[in-house]
Parts: structure tokens; C-alpha cells; sequence
């Protein structure tokens, strides 16, 4: 099966190059990146646009206002979500965020919840959500837990996302990581809001060893994400992601392959990334 990897990074962060050389034992590079996608038969992707303006900063109260990925020789198929600096956002950032989302390579928005300390609510997102309507592009929020000791959990539980998706109902959200371990939170918003979906990603951190000791029926540290599933019965709605380079693809997407329906693995692994992220297909066909 061709699998879409909905939640990717591809940006010189600190935090993300240690995991991967100490922890998931992967190389943060583009080469490295092809080798995990032709394991898993990986075509195309989601880059997370995220920077720091200098190491180790992330999150980053000074970073660019609308951040991309830094890592060279993206590949052509995998679509940029444009990261969001709530502290840096102007009128003319706007402004130049308007003209991006007209390029057929920037396939979404992405807002980081709980790194910056704003709910998603708050009227500083507003405009985003506007422009996020008028160019048919989803806003992907970072939920649960965070990757930063400095970021505040709060500002991430996916129950905010009920207030905006109400308010917004043309417009398409994506909870990332099902609000880990708020997850029958999430579930509950999603099952709630036609508007809304998830990207399992970043579940798990490390290589294939970590990622197989939760495959143990004994194990029950996955309890939680299991209930929420059944609970949700939004099959439809969930897409494969990875948070790469946190994690190995190819046992990830096994192990989540054994847990979401056979009869839901088209969707899951695929075709629901194409139909919230349309700008994917011509980047698969160019």
C-alpha cells in the first residue's frame, strides 16, 4: 500500500536532531529521509514548517513570523504547512501569508499550541483562519503533550479546538497527535465537529525497539489512544503521521496499522490526507 506521511519535520531544530542521532537512531537528512520513506513506500508528505533563530531556542519567541523548512533539497512531494510565530504576526505578514497559500507546495498552516502560549481562540489567529478559508487550506494545531518543558500544556488540550471549529465551519482543522494523552478529549471534538480530524502522529519516540514493546498485548500504556478510537468511531477522520524524525516510519506505521481497522487502512494511510490536504495530488503527479 502507498502510505502518505501527514506530519513530518524538516527544519535544522536542535531538539529534533539530538532525538534522532541519540534516540530514534535516524538520520536528519534528506538521504536519510529517503531511505525511512522507500521502507515504508511513503510518496508524499507534510513538512511542519518550524525554525528557531538560534539553536536550541525552540520554541521561539523570535522566530520568522511565517517559518518553513530549513533542512536542503526538500522533496518535491512533500507540501509545506506554514508555521505560525503568534509573537511576530503583522499586518504584513499577512499580507505575504496571503500570497503563499497561492503556491501550489504550501498545502496548509500549522499553529503551535502550547509552544506559544496562545489558545487557539485567541483573536491573534483570526485572520489565519480567513485566509486558511480563502485559499481552501487546513489549519493543523499541535494538541497535547509538548516536546518543550518551557511550553505551557494548557494553551494545547484539544477542547479549545470546539470553540473554533464552531465558529469556522468552512474552514478544515487538523488535531495533531489526538491531543495525546488528552485523547478521548479529542476524540469527542472530533466526533462533534465535521470540520475536524487527527493525525496520530508522535505517539511514539524512538526506534524500532520502543516501538515494538508497545505491539505486547500485556502493555497497556496505550489504553487511553485505544478507548478514544472505539469511542470516536471517526475512522475516517484519522491520518497517518509520523513527527519524523521522532520516530522510525516503517515499525510506526505497523504498529498503527495493527491497531486502526483493516477496513479503514486506505483511508487512514492515504486517502483522507489527500482529501484534507487537495494540494497534494498535483505535487504527486508533477
Amino acid at each position: 500500500m502507498k502510505l502518505i506521511d501527514a506530519h513530518v519535520h524538516f527544519s535544522q531544530i536542535d531538539s529534533f536532531r539530538k532525538t534522532a542521532t541519540e534516540i530514534s537512531a535516524i538520520a536528519y537528512t534528506r538521504s536519510g529521509l529517503d531511505t525511512e520513506f522507500k521502507e515504508a513506500n511513503v510518496v508524499a508528505s507534510v513538512g511542519m514548517g518550524l525554525e528557531e533563530s538560534v539553536s536550541g531556542a525552540f520554541p521561539d519567541k523570535k522566530a520568522p513570523a511565517l517559518m518553513g523548512l530549513t533542512i536542503p533539497d526538500r522533496p518535491q512531494t512533500m507540501g509545506i504547512c506554514i508555521g505560525i510565530n503568534p509573537f511576530a504576526l503583522t499586518k504584513n505578514d499577512l499580507d505575504i501569508l496571503d500570497e503563499a497559500l497561492t503556491k501550489p507546495y504550501h498545502v496548509g498552516i500549522k499553529i503551535y499550541l502550547g509552544y506559544y502560549p496562545f489558545h487557539a481562540f485567541d483573536h491573534v489567529y483570526a485572520p489565519v483562519y480567513e485566509l486558511a478559508a480563502k485559499h481552501s487550506v487546513p489549519v493543523v494545531f499541535h494538541t497535547g503533550d509538548t516536546y518543550a518543558e518551557n511550553a505551557i500544556l494548557k494553551y494545547a488540550h484539544p477542547l479549545t479546538i470546539d470553540e473554533v471549529a464552531v465558529k469556522n465551519r468552512n474552514v478544515t482543522f487538523v488535531m495533531a497527535h489526538l491531543g495525546d494523552p488528552w485523547c478521548l478529549s479529542a476524540a469527542e471534538v472530533i466526533y462533534k465537529n465535521r470540520n475536524v480530524y487527527a493525525d496520530l502522529s508522535g505517539l511514539i519516540v524512538g526506534e524500532k525497539k520502543k516501538v515494538a514493546k508497545h505491539q505486547h498485548t500485556e502493555n497497556h500504556y496505550f489504553d487511553h489512544f485505544r478507548h478514544a478510537l472505539i469511542y470516536g468511531d471517526s475512522y475516517g477522520r484519522y491520518m497517518f503521521g509520523t513527527d519524523w524524525p521522532l520516530v522510525q516510519v516503517k515499525p510506526y506505521a505497523e504498529w498503527l496499522g495493527g491497531i486502526i481497522p483493516e477496513a479503514f487502512h486506505q483511508d487512514f494511510f492515504y486517502d483522507t490526507a489527500l482529501s484534507v490536504f487537495p494540494k497534494l495530488e498535483a505535487l504527486l503527479n508533477n
